[in-house]
C-alpha cells in the first residue's frame, strides 16, 4: 500500500514538474514576443538618418552581392521571410516601404538568409532537409503518443505494441526539436550578417545601430524559446510513452 502511494505520488509530482515547465515556457514565449514588437514599434518610430527604406536596402544589398531576385511587400506585422523555394525576399508592410532603424534591421537580416542560401552554408541547408519530417511529427507525433499510451491501457494481450507505437510519436516529434535547434545558428548567423552589412555600408550610424542590435536579439530569443518549449514537450511525451510500457 505504501509502496503504490509512493508510486502514485512521484508520478503526480513528475506531472506537476512538467506543466510547470511547459506554463514556464510558455509565459515567457509570451513575453519574449511581446517584446519583440514593443522593440520592434519604438525603433519604428526613429528614421535613420540615411533615410534608406527597407525595399531600398534590401535591393541595394542584393545588387551588392550580385544576385538578382524579386523583394515584394506582404501584409501583416513581422511576417518578413526569404522564400528559397520561389526564390523571393518578402517585407512586411512595416519594413517595405518605411525608413526606420527597425525596418533596416528586419530588412538586412532577410537578406542575411538570402547570403546562406547561396553560400550553401550548412546550417540551412539541414533545417530544409529536416522541415518535412518535423511538419509530419509535430502534426502526428502527439496522437502517436496518446495513441499507443490508450492502446496498451485498454486493449489486453497487445504485449509491448503500444509503448513502440509511443515511442515512434517521440521519434516523430524530436525532428521538430532538432528543427528548432538547427534553426537558433542559421537565426543567429543572419542577424550577424544584417549587422555587418549595415555597419561596413554605412547604413546606420553609431547611434543607430545599438536599436537595430536590440531588435534582432529580443527577435533571437523567441527561437531560444521555442526550442526550450519543443525540448520539454519531448520529455512530457517520453514520459506517456513510458507509461505504454507493459511490465
Amino acid at each position: 500500500m505504501v509502496i503504490l502511494f509512493s508510486v502514485r505520488y512521484n508520478k503526480g509530482m513528475e506531472n506537476y514538474v512538467y506543466y510547470f515547465l511547459a506554463i514556464a515556457v510558455m509565459v515567457l514565449s509570451l513575453i519574449a514576443q511581446s517584446r519583440v514588437q514593443s522593440v520592434f514599434n519604438k525603433y519604428a518610430q526613429i528614421r535613420t538618418v540615411r533615410g534608406i527604406t527597407g525595399v531600398q536596402l534590401a535591393n541595394e544589398l542584393l545588387r551588392k552581392n550580385g544576385i538578382s531576385m524579386p523583394v515584394t511587400q506582404v501584409s501583416g506585422s513581422l511576417t518578413d521571410h526569404f522564400d528559397p523555394k520561389n526564390q523571393v525576399v518578402g517585407l512586411s508592410q512595416s519594413v517595405y516601404n518605411f525608413d526606420s532603424v527597425s525596418a533596416l534591421a528586419v530588412a538586412a537580416h532577410e537578406i542575411g538568409h538570402v547570403l546562406q542560401y547561396n553560400e550553401d552554408y550548412r546550417p540551412m541547408k539541414m533545417r530544409t532537409a529536416i522541415l518535412p519530417v518535423a511538419n509530419i511529427g509535430c502534426r502526428i507525433g502527439p496522437f502517436l503518443v496518446i495513441g499507443g499510451l490508450l492502446l496498451s491501457l485498454l486493449v489486453e494481450n497487445v504485449g509491448n505494441t503500444g509503448y513502440y507505437i509511443a515511442i515512434a510519436g517521440v521519434a516523430l516529434y524530436v525532428a521538430m526539436l532538432l528543427f528548432q535547434l538547427v534553426t537558433l545558428p542559421v537565426e543567429f548567423n543572419a542577424s550577424s550578417r544584417g549587422l555587418s552589412m549595415l555597419t561596413e555600408g554605412g547604413y546606420l550610424t553609431d547611434e543607430e545601430l545599438p536599436g537595430a542590435k536590440k531588435m534582432l536579439r529580443a527577435a533571437a530569443l523567441t527561437y531560444v524559446l521555442a526550442a526550450l518549449g519543443s525540448f520539454v514537450t519531448v520529455l512530457r511525451l517520453l514520459s506517456l510513452a513510458a507509461g505504454a510500457k507493459r511490465r
